[in-house]
């Protein structure tokens, strides 16, 4: 068996896969990253989660482990961090053999059947990262605004709250994000929401919940929402344009991955501007949504590693994946 982990730093999903593909059991609980809860905790509380996948895929406690482990993990930033966590995932028990990869490399391999290409991640945050035809692969750091970052659900959300208090006081522009805001939140007016996230009463990271409605006042016509949403554009194009230019595709026709869930808007203005901007940079570039979780992305790799990418049954076995486990949405 193939055991498949995304562990984000919001959330963890895995997946028991057989070797022809078959899905077996899939699951998602809270976060595993070290970042987030500390090593030790982290690889216990993934072990816990293990044991529950292999109770819905009607294992007995004594079975033996997967063959193969395939983690696709917020926080292997360094070549350190991910022998660490790699030794200690098998250690643990988790699985016979493993590997251990950076979270922002999954969508490619969901995304392009080539084995290289760009991902574009704009979920809660963002990332960017690549794989050239010959191997080499760049990341961003990812790390929010202490390693430059700007963008993701949080931040749209953090940037409507912003715009709404402005413009009730006066500072702004007018804007439909002043009730929109507000109201998403039970409250009647933009600087309530702030003091509630000042008292402790409302927690800063549910501003993430904003970003559909920011998407929904743009599509209104609302100028000041549009001009988030054109912000956060352009800086995924930076995002990918330093991706692409690192690793010299330029003249090349890379696949760029869209995953997470702010691409999940389906705003034609801000989709244009993506892509353009990206095609300014890579004109041959092909730009598609990623058609399943990160997850897939690990239990596919899980799949080349085990049958090895030319092997007998791969190409099978990997249409059966997608055809299963791209379908599964965590209730």
């Amino acid at each position: 068996m193939i055991l498949a982990v995304d562990g984000g730093n919001s959330k963890t999903d895995l997946a028991l896969v057989a070797p022809d593909g078959r899905l077996l059991a899939a699951l998602r609980g809270p976060t595993t990253s070290h970042q987030q809860i500390g090593f030790v905790p982290g690889i216990e509380r993934m072990a816990g989660l293990v044991a529950d996948l292999r109770g819905r895929a009607g294992l007995a406690a004594d079975a033996p482990p997967a063959r193969m482990g395939a983690f696709g993990l917020a926080g292997a930033d360094t070549p350190a961090d991910t022998r660490r966590l790699t030794e200690a995932l098998v250690a643990r028990g988790l699985a016979s053999d493993g590997f251990v990869v950076n979270d922002a490399f999954m969508p490619i391999r969901i995304g392009s059947e080539r084995g290289w290409g760009v991902s574009l991640i704009c979920g809660q945050g963002v990332n960017a990262a690549g794989i050239a035809p010959d191997g080499r692969t760049a990341r961003l750091a990812a790390l929010g605004d202490i390693s430059g970052d700007w963008g993701g659900g949080h931040d749209i959300g953090t940037a409507a709250l912003g715009a709404a208090v402005r413009a009730r006081d006066r500072r702004g522009p007018r804007t439909a994000l002043e009730t929109l805001v507000p109201a998403y939140f039970g409250v009647t007016r933009p600087i309530d929401v702030t003091r509630r996230i000042e008292a402790g009463v409302l927690e800063h990271r549910r501003l993430a919940e904003l970003s559909p409605r920011v998407f929904a006042a743009a599509g209104d016509g609302d100028a000041v929402a549009r001009s988030i949403l054109d912000q956060q554009a352009d800086e995924l194009v930076a995002m990918a344009r330093s991706i692409i230019v690192r690793l010299h595709l330029t003249r090349l026709d890379p696949i760029v991955v869209l995953a997470g869930g702010v691409f999940a808007s389906r705003d034609q203005v801000f989709d244009a501007r993506v892509v353009d901007g990206i095609r300014a940079v890579a004109p041959a570039a092909t730009i598609r949504r990623a058609e399943g979780l990160p997850v897939l992305g690990a239990a596919l790799l899980g799949l080349d590693h085990l049958l090895g990418a030319d092997g007998p049954g791969h190409a099978a076995a990997v249409r059966r994946l997608r055809a299963s486990l791209g379908e599964w949405h965590p209730a």
